[in-house]
Formats: structure tokens, C-alpha cells, sequence
């Protein structure tokens, strides 16, 4: 018998106790009856998160659950909004631990102190593998603090993973689960302690698609000017010297096929444009550092499907040889509003490259992946995969 099981679900029920009994049925059958040692929902903001959260405890009765308000969810192949997807985990050779930071937005010290005993890889020698899964209020900001922090206070031991809670590209406000509970401004830590290697791939296919350009001022997530220009007149020149059309009354559908890139030295971590200000500025989706040098990026269909798919095969090679029980699939909300329909030819991808259609995910407002010898900290527009071994 396999040390560990997982099992993935996804529905589009509207009423939350007849979504949740729905997935828990599901569920409790691929686990041939078994309670679950963790369940992770992602579900849409128009579902009422906590009788779908309280059906699916009751139901299923796991050990841990956690999980976010999310833009679009997905279990295998089968996508939506207005949904929800679900998976549970049984595993003997992994510990689940779960925790919450409150109050991000006054606190973030506070919060981090709150959340950070979660951790707790030091009393157990026998499984070697850390990890943790990190959903948190993006809209709250400080997400590459929080990383950072994580990885401070921890030695470095952890392999991090996750995204911002999102809520169908409205940008209004996010929410986390833990128990049958949410939170907004606030974040939840999945401990995720391992005897075997869990696999992390970090992958984006967007390349440049202009000269490079240097941040002359930015103040946290509002990018000013790009060599000393105000932003937006850098991309007014950008789209024309690629024949694009760039509408200053409605910029976003320029935004999210013209991405921000910033070098990073082994690669680019990417940043999306959301809105035009008045004074010319550009407000993003993270923080863009002043004296950063950026492109202007761009990416098709088929890289993106390809950036999934070679997320998916480093995530397997993580895993040293062992098996694959299934996997967590994060991109970006931004991703998904791109490819519209063709988000479904992605998931094909992921599908392809993992050999099976066992995972479950959600699209995010920005992706978390920190790791040894791999891009680090918050991204956007990038396929997150991380593999569970069997």
C-alpha cells in the first residue's frame, strides 16, 4: 500500500453545503474511506466560505485544513470560476502542521511572531525534508518581507511555496482559511515535514521584448518612472515601437501581455502592471526596487503551456527518483486573464508533464517559491509546481 495518498476534487455547486458535501464525497472515496490527514481548498469569493469550510470539516473530519479565496480553481484538467477544488492528503511520511498570522497591514512583526512557531522541522530529525505551503493576503502587501523573514528565522532550512489570496480580479479583499475559519490580512503556514524529498518547479516563459530600462523612482508597489521618464510614457513607446496598441482609459489588456521583468541574475522575476495613475505612474502588482534594471517582457500561449510543463517535469526531478502521489499547481491570476479559454491548453500541459491529472490548485495574486538553486521569493505570471511523493 502507498505510504501516501492524495486525492483532488473541484466543483462549480453554488450553494456551499451542497459544494462541500459534493467534494467530501468525492474525496472520502478516492481515500477509500479514510479521514485525511490535511485538506486545501481554494474557492471562489462567490461562495460563502464558512458553511463550505464547516461542511467540508464535518464531512471529512482532517487532521488540518487550510486554504484561500482564489481567481479561478482547478483539479486536473477541470477548470472554473465561481468554483472550488479541494485536495486531501494521507500521508505516513509526512507531518502537517498548520498556523496563522493576524493583522498584517499594523503588524507585520506581530504577525510573523504569531505564525512562526508553526515550525517546528527542529523536533523531528527523523523527517529530514522541510517544507511549507504560504497563502497569504497579497493585498495586504510585505509578501517578500514575509519570505524573507520566513527564511531568516528559519535557517534557511525551509522550502517555501504557495501564493496570495485572490478573489476573481476584483482586488478588493483576499481571504485565508485555517479550521473553519477566515481571515483577511492575515496569513496561514501548511508545515509540511517530509522523510522524502517533496519537488518544487518555478517556471514563467516570458522573455524580453525591449531594451532594458532602469527604475529611476518607485514608492513600494508604484512604479513612477523608468529612466527618468514617467512609466507610462515607457510603455506608450514600447507599444509603438512593437506595433501594440497602449490605451491610456484602458491600459490592462496591454498590462497583462506586456509584463514587467526584473534582472535578476539568473533570470527574471516578474511584476504586473494593474493600473494607470493620473500622473503618468504605473501601480503594480508587487514591489518594484528603485535602480532595478527591467524589460518589458513577452510571452505567448505555447510558452506559457511550456513554462508549466517544465515546472511540472523540475518538480518531479525534486523528488530524487521517488514516485509521484500528485501536486499543487499555482499561477498566476494575471496568467489565466491572458490565455482566457486557452488556460485549459496549460493545464494540458501540466497534465502531460506529470503524467497524470492528479493535482489540484488555483490561480493567485502572485506565486511564492523559495528554494535552494532556484528563483526565489514572490513572482508573478509563473507556474508554481510542487510534487508530493508517493
Amino acid at each position: 500500500m502507498a505510504n501516501t495518498l492524495v486525492a483532488v476534487s473541484h466543483t462549480s455547486l453554488r450553494s456551499p453545503e451542497a459544494a462541500g458535501q459534493s467534494l467530501a464525497q468525492s474525496l472520502l472515496q478516492k481515500l477509500d474511506g479514510a479521514r485525511p490527514d490535511v485538506l486545501i481548498v481554494f474557492a471562489s469569493p462567490e461562495i460563502d466560505f464558512r458553511p463550505l469550510l464547516s461542511e467540508l470539516d464535518t464531512a471529512c473530519r482532517p487532521g488540518v485544513l487550510v486554504g484561500c479565496s482564489s481567481a479561478g480553481e482547478f483539479s486536473g484538467c477541470t477548470t472554473g470560476h465561481a468554483s472550488v477544488s479541494v485536495m486531501a492528503i494521507r500521508a505516513d511520511d509526512i507531518l502537517f502542521r498548520a498556523g496563522l498570522g493576524t493583522g498584517l497591514r499594523s503588524n507585520l512583526g506581530a504577525a510573523l511572531d504569531e505564525v512562526m512557531p508553526v515550525f517546528s522541522g527542529s523536533a523531528h530529525p527523523d523527517f529530514p525534508y522541510r517544507n511549507a505551503l504560504v497563502l497569504t493576503d497579497a493585498l495586504a502587501g510585505y509578501v517578500d518581507e514575509i519570505i524573507h523573514d520566513m527564511m531568516v528565522r528559519t535557517g534557511g532550512t525551509y522550502q517555501l511555496f504557495g501564493g496570495g489570496a485572490a478573489d476573481d480580479a476584483k482586488f478588493q479583499k483576499t481571504h485565508v482559511f485555517i479550521g473553519t475559519e477566515e481571515h483577511t490580512d492575515a496569513l496561514v503556514v501548511l508545515e509540511m515535514l517530509s522523510k522524502k524529498p517533496i519537488g518544487l518547479g518555478v517556471r514563467h516563459g516570458w522573455q524580453p521584448g525591449g531594451p532594458a530600462l532602469r527604475v529611476t523612482e518607485a514608492e513600494g508597489t508604484c512604479l513612477v518612472s523608468l529612466n527618468a521618464m514617467p512609466a507610462a510614457e515607457a510603455f506608450e513607446e514600447h507599444a509603438l515601437a512593437t506595433g501594440q496598441v497602449f490605451n491610456r482609459a484602458d491600459p490592462l489588456p496591454f498590462f497583462l501581455h506586456n509584463v514587467i521583468g526584473i534582472e535578476t541574475g539568473d533570470g527574471y522575476k516578474l511584476r504586473v502592471p494593474l493600473t494607470l495613475n493620473e500622473d503618468g505612474s504605473i501601480s503594480c502588482a508587487a514591489e518594484v526596487p528603485v535602480g532595478a534594471t527591467v524589460h518589458i517582457m513577452v510571452a505567448s500561449m505555447a510558452s506559457a503551456c511550456e513554462a508549466a510543463s517544465q515546472a511540472s517535469q523540475a518538480a518531479l526531478a525534486g523528488l530524487e527518483g521517488g514516485e509521484h502521489a500528485g501536486s499543487l499547481l499555482f499561477d498566476c491570476a494575471a496568467t489565466r486573464m491572458r490565455l482566457g479559454r486557452e488556460f485549459g491548453d496549460e493545464l494540458d500541459a501540466v497534465a502531460e508533464a506529470l503524467g497524470s491529472e492528479n493535482f489540484a490548485g488555483c490561480n493567485t495574486y502572485g506565486q511564492i517559491a523559495r528554494s535552494a538553486g532556484q528563483f526565489s521569493g514572490f513572482h508573478n505570471c509563473t507556474a508554481i509546481v510542487c510534487a508530493i511523493p508517493l
